[in-house]
């Protein structure tokens, strides 16, 4: 068994850079590590060491390029209703709704490409 101390990083395919560099800063809260020519940005979450990174390829995003979805865990004090209505003004849209089981709520969002988001 090889150890590890999580997920290390995501890497997207997008159609447009700005704009999901947008969804995911606006939506998200992500901040802009840095970036690697005019293709590719890499994105992290404040306060902890993921990374998302987007790479420009328009002919191959969103649902289909290998991604099921990926997951954010809402901080505590958090709300499921207002987290969907940050993706929506950000330029998401809500997929699903619904509870993994009692107490344990869940949202499938997507993004602009149309990756699938777990809230």
């Amino acid at each position: 068994m090889i150890k590890t101390e999580g997920l290390n990083h995501i890497h997207l395919r997008v159609g447009n850079l700005d704009r999901s560099v947008g969804f995911s800063t606006k939506a998200f809260g992500l901040v802009e590590k840095f970036r690697v020519g005019s293709k590719m940005v890499f994105l992290g979450t404040p306060g902890a060491g993921d990374t998302i990174t987007l790479n420009l390829e328009p002919g191959a995003v969103g649902p289909g390029g290998g991604i099921l979805h990926f997951g954010f865990r809402l901080a505590e004090g958090q709300d499921l209703d207002r987290a969907i209505e940050e993706v929506r003004a950000a330029g998401g849209s809500l997929i699903e709704r619904g509870e993994h089981e009692p107490g344990m709520p869940f949202a499938y969002v997507a993004d602009p490409d149309g990756y699938v988001i777990e809230l």
